[in-house]
């Protein structure tokens, strides 16, 4: 008896908090114009070419700015470790170490949610 009665609570309890969610009006962006008018309206295009060209030194090189950043801070640290030797050994571990995040594991989950649609 006791455990009916908590399943039924917790059912209202669902169905109350859904409540809201069913109240919402569904809006429109294009609420007071006509459907022809939105299909052939072209001036407000969005200009993807424009975009393009005008991103950011960051932007254009975004993966070599990293590899090249985790080879610098590899080096420091092998410098300070083991002088020249060991800064050029810190070098190639650091670029090895950030191409590796950058290339397989800085966006892995968006990849992964991508493929999974």
């Amino acid at each position: 008896m006791k455990r009916m009665f908590v399943a039924i609570m917790c059912l209202v309890l669902l169905t109350v908090s859904a409540m809201p969610a069913w109240a919402q009006k569904s809006r429109s962006r294009y609420a007071g114009r006509a459907t022809q008018d939105r299909r052939y309206d072209n001036s407000r295009r969005y200009d993807y070419e424009r975009r393009y060209r005008e991103r950011s030194v960051w932007e254009k090189h975004r993966d070599k700015l990293t590899v090249a950043g985790g080879a610098g801070a590899g080096a420091v640290v092998g410098g300070l470790a083991g002088g020249k030797k060991g800064a050029i050994i810190g070098a190639l571990a650091g670029a090895g170490g950030s191409a590796l995040y950058t290339y397989k594991l800085r966006d892995r989950d968006q990849r992964e949610r991508y493929r999974r649609r």
